[in-house]
């Protein structure tokens, strides 16, 4: 667009000068002339118009002085002398990390900090956060476009430090550690929000603590899971020895039962009926009856 503007300025030089040339050129005048008021008149339509991408704003200047409008996402009609930086408003995310392939600078990136007890804590943490369109022309009055090097960092690294403090080592990295994040969120949300930044979550990625703290953890975590695994263990005998009390309580209730229902008279007629069952057998061919009462004496033919 301004290649065009200058174009067409410097054919229209060209054709003034040629105009008071007696050379062969002279007869081009009106053509370079004309030309060149294309060029301008082409240069100067284009500049009217400003194509915004989708998830980006325009923020207007004018010789340095910022409009407080913003052009949303689409084709625009506007002063061809007006300068317009877009801003993207999509969720953006910054990562400070240990690992020198993750941070979003080279090397090593985690914060460190020192918890109430003295001890060195690295913790690698993302940042998700979007620019607030109506506060893109203040932030770019303000901060510019550099936003993120100049705020979303310093700000972010600060409000850990200042909040790890009120924590110790064990804690940050166990119990405390869904805690420390809400904090911290809260901090952090508030700066961004006097500064027209969104932050829209804080993730805590890792927490690394000293290798001596994190063997003594270690080792009371196991110690607290061999507890609880001897305890199932004296539960489940615990169980198993009430259902063995229960099963012989039950043998011996059915023993008494059995033992004080059965009279003389039961027993003689049950022995009847086994009796007249066995000699209605085909394989029965004597019976042996005792005079006394007793059971008889059953022969077979086998």
């Amino acid at each position: 667009m301004i290649l065009f503007i200058v174009l067409g300025i410097v054919l229209l030089i060209i054709s003034f000068t040629l105009k008071n040339d007696r050379g062969p050129l002279s007869k081009f005048t009106g053509i370079f002339k004309i030309i060149g008021l294309l060029f301008i008149a082409l240069g100067a339509l284009s500049s009217a118009f400003k194509q915004i991408d989708a998830g980006k704003v325009g923020v207007k200047s004018l010789y340095g002085n910022v409009e407080p409008g913003i052009l949303e996402s689409g084709l625009h009609l506007i002063n061809p002398l007006l300068d317009v930086t877009e801003f993207d408003i999509q969720t953006q995310n910054y990562t400070m990390s240990a690992d020198h392939s993750e941070g979003a600078l080279e090397g090593d990136d985690a914060i460190r900090v020192l918890s109430n007890d003295g001890l060195e804590v690295v913790i690698d943490l993302t940042v998700l956060y979007r620019v607030a369109p109506q506060d893109a022309p203040k932030i770019f009055k303000q901060i510019g476009v550099n936003y993120t090097d100049k705020i979303v960092r310093p700000v972010t690294r600060t409000r850990i430090r200042d909040n790890a403090v009120y924590y110790d080592a064990v804690a940050l990295y166990s119990t405390k550690r869904n805690e420390f994040q809400d904090r911290i969120f809260k901090n952090i949300e508030a700066d961004f929000k006097s500064r027209g930044l969104i932050l829209e979550q804080l993730l805590i990625r890792n927490i690394n603590l000293p290798a001596s703290v994190k063997a003594t953890i270690e080792s009371k975590i196991n110690a607290e899971q061999e507890a609880q695994k001897m305890q199932f263990v004296l539960q489940k005998e615990k169980q198993e020895a009430e259902r063995k009390r229960v099963e012989a309580q039950g043998i011996a209730d059915y023993q008494r039962i059995i033992s004080t229902g059965l009279s003389e008279k039961q027993l003689q007629y049950e022995s009847i009926k086994a009796q007249k069952e066995l000699a209605a057998s085909p394989n029965t061919k004597i019976i042996f009856m005792n005079s006394k009462g007793s059971a008889p004496i059953i022969l077979s033919d086998k």
